[in-house]
């Protein structure tokens, strides 16, 4: 039995999470949930020696010290750190992991992994995964369509097709359907058979690349380059520059996935949350008896249905309001009503157009 690859992608800044989350140290690194950062948890599900490799992260320049961190607060010492010389967007880094993976291995299966997603039913997870293995085997690449809850528009989705033969569980791709409005999110609600697309992937390294240089021949040719004239660095790889830079910018369902020949989708409901903005928190997270969400010292005096965040040496305090989210981190406070909490990359957006003077 081949042990499977993970292959962690941890390029995400996760804007809407901001003061907590920033381009130097992003969402996927920050204890948001309570539990660990969302990288650590990522991590964790993969954790099994006896079913999943050493882990590849795929990262940029800027968070390698904290890849570094959290392997090591882990235990990890095997992991590689493939090192993006520029973001390119998921498929060329796919490829980049699909192409060391491959020379560890010729028979390696890659699971692709976004570093910041929440899962509360990780063994439900791992039984999807076993469900779609004997179609990865087959040639297939397989995607995994969490059950939604909601018609929700800030999401694709996967039309389920026919079931496959020899994979209970498993069912051909019939479409893939991008963000709707929110008429037709209800509508495929209402039929079934749809489900949201998580980016999360299981296939065969050479299936992927196969596929990759059928559809996208300039992309798969400059990341086959880029690895061949690697520089080697401990456990980091350094992927040539001049000829990663020189790859189309593309995400993986564009560019492989919507166009691919055996696709296959393993619906699951594992509790699944991109973790988009501080709504999402608030839904996550353990709550009071009047529906608050208390992270770090906080003082919640006739007040409900809040998201309330203090990080350390920090304390928030609030009277008679609802459905806030109050975050206090750093020389930073936040104060934006939970329905429009989307609307924090606005500010993301005024600080990088009205940088602060420097001293």
């Amino acid at each position: 039995m081949n042990m499977i690859v993970p292959v962690i992608l941890s390029g995400g800044s996760g804007t809407r999470l901001w003061p907590v989350s920033t381009g130097t140290a992003p969402k996927q690194f920050q204890p948001l949930t309570g539990k660990g950062s969302m990288f650590l948890q990522t991590l964790e599900r993969a954790a099994d020696r006896g079913r999943f490799a050493p882990p590849l992260v795929v990262c940029g320049p800027a968070h390698v010290a904290h890849v570094e961190a959290d392997l090591a607060a882990a235990g990890i010492a095997d992991a590689r750190i493939i090192i993006e010389p520029a973001a390119r967007n998921t498929a060329p880094a796919i490829a980049l992991a699909a192409r060391v993976a491959l020379a560890d291995d010729p028979a390696a299966t890659i699971l692709v992994m976004p570093a910041d997603h929440v899962m509360t039913d990780v063994p439900a997870f791992l039984a999807a995964i076993e469900a779609a293995l004997p179609a990865t085997d087959a040639g297939a690449l397989a995607t995994f369509g969490i059950a939604p809850s909601h018609p929700e528009t800030g999401y694709g989705y996967i039309a389920m097709g026919d079931p496959l033969l020899g994979a209970p569980g498993v069912y051909r791709v019939r479409r893939f359907v991008e963000k709707p409005p929110r008429d037709r999110a209800e509508a495929m609600l209402a039929e079934g058979g749809h489900y949201w697309n998580a980016g999360i992937f299981l296939m065969r390294a050479d299936r992927f690349l196969t596929e990759l240089e059928r559809q996208q021949p300039a992309m798969a040719s400059s990341c086959a380059t880029a690895v061949a004239k690697s520089r080697e660095d401990g456990a980091r790889c350094h992927p040539d520059a001049e000829a990663f830079l020189a790859s189309p910018s593309n995400s993986v369902d564009y560019a492989v996935m919507e166009g691919a020949e055996q696709v296959v989708v393993a619906p699951v409901d594992p509790g699944w949350s991109d973790v988009g903005g501080w709504a999402a928190l608030h839904e996550l997270g353990d709550k009071d008896e009047s529906k608050n969400v208390r992270l770090g010292d906080v003082i919640a005096i006739d007040a409900r249905g809040n998201y309330l965040h203090a990080a350390t040496g920090k304390r928030v305090a609030v009277v008679g309001v609802s459905d806030l989210i109050v975050v206090a981190h750093g020389d930073d406070i936040l104060v934006i009503p939970k329905d429009r909490a989307q609307e924090v990359k606005a500010i993301v957006e005024y600080l990088a157009a009205n940088p602060p003077p420097t001293a």
